[in-house]
């Protein structure tokens, strides 16, 4: 699908991740260059993302989840690209649905992302930002030269896959088509507009046969939970844009969930 987007902007203050920001935001740093750097900016961020950029630089991984990253350092790290951009019904984020054949998570609505390559560099610092952008890249054909990472999220846990994942933060400030690259890996690519994230009627509790229960989105004919979900509902609630909705609402899911 091709997006077209208008972009307000205004002056913000800027800090940057690696030894030279001079390569600008949306550098994949892929070519075999791990020591290149990413920038992490908040120049000539829209305002409306002010408070999704001040959530990144205070929130504490508590605070976003119960399952956080074993102190043993167990788990394969990865990172996704939590991707905001500005549609024709305002401010959106780009989800892509992973293809019901794939060994974990099928089927299920998610952030672009997947596991570090040794390419990407350092783990624990730019690694998963290149990761994040060169696996959107490969998932949805988004050009990432157009992508501005502003913020990057605390590390989190996914049990069930043993994914260590830092949720990364970019702004569409270059939009480019994205779509389906792989259908052995993705069912469909498609942006959902913040405005119905936040909408009551929207929000539902997910429950797991297993017992284990979390928010849910029911959104562009797809139902959104697990990680995916509840990383959207932290960035909407720290953000101060959550609105008032029925937690008693359940949507069950299966055991093949």
């Amino acid at each position: 699908m091709t997006h077209t987007h208008t972009h307000g902007t205004h002056a913000h203050g800027t800090t940057h991740a690696g030894n030279d920001p001079a390569e600008g935001p949306g550098h994949s740093g892929g070519g075999g260059a791990p020591d290149a750097a990413v920038a992490v900016t908040t120049d000539g961020l829209p305002a409306w993302l002010d408070p999704v950029a001040s959530t990144a630089r205070s929130v504490r991984p508590q605070q976003l989840s119960r399952f956080l990253p074993p102190e043993s350092g167990a788990g394969r790290q990865s990172a996704v690209l939590v991707l905001f951009g500005e549609g024709e019904r305002g401010p959106e984020l780009l989800l892509m649905e992973r293809s019901g054949t794939l060994r974990s998570h099928a089927g299920q609505p998610s952030f672009p992302g997947g596991a570090l390559d040794p390419e990407d560099g350092d783990q624990a610092t730019t690694g998963p930002l290149r990761a994040a952008l060169r696996e959107a890249e490969e998932e949805t054909g988004l050009d990432p030269r157009g992508v501005q990472i502003f913020g990057v999220l605390p590390r989190l846990y996914i049990p069930v896959s043993s994914f260590v994942v830092t949720p990364v933060l970019g702004w569409w400030r270059a939009p480019s088509p994205v779509g389906v690259v792989d259908p052995a890996e993705t069912a469909r690519v498609f942006t959902v507009p913040v405005a119905d994230l936040t909408d009551p009627v929207n929000r539902a509790t997910a429950v797991h046969p297993s017992g284990h229960s979390g928010p849910a989105f029911l959104v562009e004919s797809a139902l959104v939970w697990g990680f995916t979900a509840g990383v959207i509902d932290r960035i909407v609630h720290y953000a101060g844009w959550e609105r008032p909705w029925d937690r008693a609402r359940q949507v069950p899911l299966d055991w093949r969930a």
